[in-house]
């Protein structure tokens, strides 16, 4: 069980400077950040935007805001059964852990075209710059949770079992890990194939594939993950609230492809205001 004896050699905490504490989940959004960052430039320069570094820098910070807020504002109502409707405060406590995938796309999303709306950068294009660089941020993130023994999986006799210690004293699929491999990357290996193109492919060509994808590979890594203990199964005990969020991804991204593909829209840098 060589997994289980590196999960057991990690500590969540990287490093504490007397009262300070970091760990290593904020480590992996920072480096999420930072690494998509300069991977976007990479690609804008690539397909030749005229977008400045400037620009970009504060597109990064307001995606970096809308994951935050709409990733806990998702946990909070798609996983938080009623709980903070009894502690509202406890919405704010993002250090005690639940963020929400669906949530923090959404937030990105939003957070991301305002910015781009005032500096006046093609929403469509920059969506597609931002979706090919959002496996690294999902790797790291998926890689924290399995340190911090969280998310994880059914019982299993393979040889890559975990004995989580907040999962009793059975071997469990170490799905943090399945995740951080699908969604991180292949899907990054898959996207990032797609935008060697130049001249680029055409405007939604990046978004519906990662929706596609990703939908599909949350949706297999469900069967073998355990659901959050608040929720459980649902439709009969047979699927979970990830499930069922993320079929949609996959039904949008296709019909997304579908639109790029008939409208042939280029990928562009500044739009006329």
């Amino acid at each position: 069980m060589f997994l289980n004896d590196l999960y057991h050699s990690l500590d969540p905490i990287a490093f504490q400077l007397g009262p300070v504490v970091v760990r290593w989940y904020g480590i992996a959004y920072l480096a999420g950040f930072v690494l998509g960052g300069l991977m976007a430039w990479r690609i804008i320069r690539r397909w030749r935007l005229d977008i400045s570094a400037d620009a970009l820098m504060n597109v990064v910070v307001g995606i970096a805001l809308g994951i935050i807020v709409g990733g806990r504002l998702g946990y909070v109502v798609f996983y938080g059964a009623g709980y903070y409707l009894e502690h509202p405060l406890e919405v704010l406590a993002i250090n005690q852990g639940g963020m929400s995938f669906h949530g923090g796309l959404v937030g990105a999303i939003v957070g991301g075209s305002i910015v781009c709306r005032t500096s006046r950068i093609s929403i469509p294009t920059m969506i597609d710059v931002g979706v090919c660089v959002a496996p690294i941020g999902l790797f790291f993130g998926r890689c924290a949770n399995f340190v911090n023994g969280e998310l994880w999986g059914k019982p299993t006799d393979l040889p890559w079992g975990v004995m989580f210690e907040t999962g009793g004293a059975v071997y469990r699929h170490p799905s943090q890990l399945y995740e951080a491999l699908l969604e991180g990357v292949v899907l990054f290996l898959v996207l990032f194939a797609l935008s060697r193109r130049v001249p680029p492919r055409p405007q939604g060509t990046f978004l519906g594939t990662f929706l596609a994808c990703y939908g599909v590979f949350r949706f297999l890594v469900e069967f073998v993950r355990v659901p959050d203990k608040q929720l459980g199964y649902l439709l009969g005990g047979v699927i979970t609230m990830g499930q069922i969020l993320s079929l949609p991804l996959v039904v949008l991204g296709v019909a997304i492809l579908v639109w790029a593909h008939a409208r042939q829209r280029p990928q562009v840098g500044t739009v006329e205001g």
